[in-house]
């Protein structure tokens, strides 16, 4: 990157609002004369201390700029408390950009940002809409329903340590009702601990690429190893809307001790490769609407051991294959499941006009998964073909709609799903 490049991506959002004040500052660089297009914005980055010149006392702006002095200067331009949200954001982008030699210098982004706030604030506005068109005795279902979802995060001390939390309140469009009461659905410390990093809490876990859990425990984790290997360690008691009979979470309506390890191998951009174990102890379901019922062959078994392989392969920067596969040893029938998705490109919410598609296949039998991610399936007990596309209309605004087609895996019956998602992220 040349030097007037750089100017003319980073000054734009640092400099004019601070004009008025610097432009008078004397010049500091012999090789920048007073007529220069860049003459202002350079003697203004250099008077707040963004950058400086070698020591002759030229700038040479036409040389090449490793990513090295880059990422100095973004660690200076971080280093500003008085920026405008707009500013703070393209600060926020080289900073994701320059990440690795921002380390390297010793400069760590979630430092930088207590320094000029304890508390961080984000969260999402999400309306959800889906339509369930069953066969079977379960019959149909409708979700036309609006999620406010708040995240602090706040920094405790000097000590690397955060306290987060999420805070949910969810609002049935259709009935003009409030789904639930206000619920913090997670509430846990995180930070470094003997060269690892824990959690501990009411604290997210997510496995198996999300077939297997995407929920949170009342417990802790242990993440270790380096980014190429990492081991993932859990524990904790499981109970997601138990007793809830009009809840219709399937799987999810059970309670138990959670136990699991993941091991994860990144060898390189192209590669990701998983494996793990979970185990459920002292299974609590509730016969009417979970694990255990739903009309699915008795499932005699108090635990489940479920092992779990599987991995991400990218072809090029558009195209990947995903796969998973998992199996539950403690169950006589409806013990396994697995995915297999092709996506291209992929949206991203910072990135405005991003989108991407995918397609694919799962089988997800009623006691081989726990809570799967997936928005496109209905949920444990079903297979069948999914296909769906996401859109970045603007800047944190996703847009999602997706739909399968398939059975009910303990039935045979058919069963589909239609769903459309917008998130309002902030």
């Amino acid at each position: 990157m040349s030097k007037k490049t750089l100017v003319s991506a980073i000054t734009a959002a640092l400099v004019v609002g601070a004009a008025s004040t610097t432009f008078a500052a004397a010049n500091p660089f012999s090789d920048v004369p007073a007529d220069s297009w860049a003459y202002d914005a350079v003697t203004t980055l250099a008077a707040d201390g963004v950058i400086d010149g070698y020591p002759d006392g030229t700038y040479q702006g036409q040389n090449t700029m490793t990513r090295y002095e880059m990422a100095q200067i973004v660690a200076r331009a971080m280093a500003k408390t008085d920026l405008e949200k707009a500013d703070k954001a393209l600060v926020d982008k080289l900073a994701a950009e320059f990440a690795e030699e921002l380390d390297n210098l010793g400069v760590r982004v979630a430092d930088l940002e207590k320094k000029s706030d304890n508390v961080k604030f984000g969260g999402e506005l999400r309306y959800r809409y889906y339509d369930i068109d069953r066969d079977s005795s379960l019959g149909d279902e409708t979700h036309n329903k609006v999620l406010f979802r708040l995240e602090p995060k706040a920094y405790i001390g000097n000590s690397g340590w955060t306290a987060n939390a999420r805070i949910d309140y969810e609002m049935n469009l259709s009935s003009d009702e409030d789904e639930h009461d206000v619920t913090v659905d997670r509430a846990y410390v995180e930070g470094p601990l003997f060269g690892a990093t824990v959690t501990a809490g009411r604290t997210p876990v997510f496995t198996a690429q999300g077939l297997l859990f995407d929920d949170r425990i009342s417990g802790g984790t242990v993440a270790f190893g380096s980014d190429e290997f990492k081991t993932t360690l859990a524990a904790g008691r499981y109970n997601k809307d138990h007793d809830d009979v009009a809840d219709n979470e399937g799987a999810r309506d059970i309670t138990a001790e959670y136990y699991g390890v993941q091991f994860d191998y990144t060898p390189n951009d192209k590669l990701a490769l998983n494996a793990g174990y979970t185990a459920l102890n002292n299974i609590d379901a509730n016969y009417a609407n979970s694990y255990k019922s739903m009309a699915r062959p008795a499932y005699d078994g108090n635990d489940a051991s479920i092992w779990y392989v599987g991995g991400k392969y990218a072809f090029n920067k558009n195209v990947a294959f995903v796969g998973e596969y998992a199996q539950n040893t403690d169950a006589d029938d409806e013990d396994q499941a697995w995915t297999a998705e092709l996506q291209y490109k992929g949206a991203n919410p910072a990135d405005a006009g991003s989108w991407g598609m995918y397609a694919g296949y799962r089988q997800i039998e009623a006691y081989a998964s726990i809570a799967p991610t997936y928005d496109d399936i209905i949920g444990a007990g079903y297979k069948g073909a999914v296909v769906g596309a996401s859109y970045v209309p603007a800047e944190n605004i996703l847009a999602t709609i997706e739909y399968f087609d398939g059975k009910e895996t303990y039935s045979d019956q058919d069963a589909s799903k239609f769903f459309a998602n917008v998130d309002f992220f902030f």
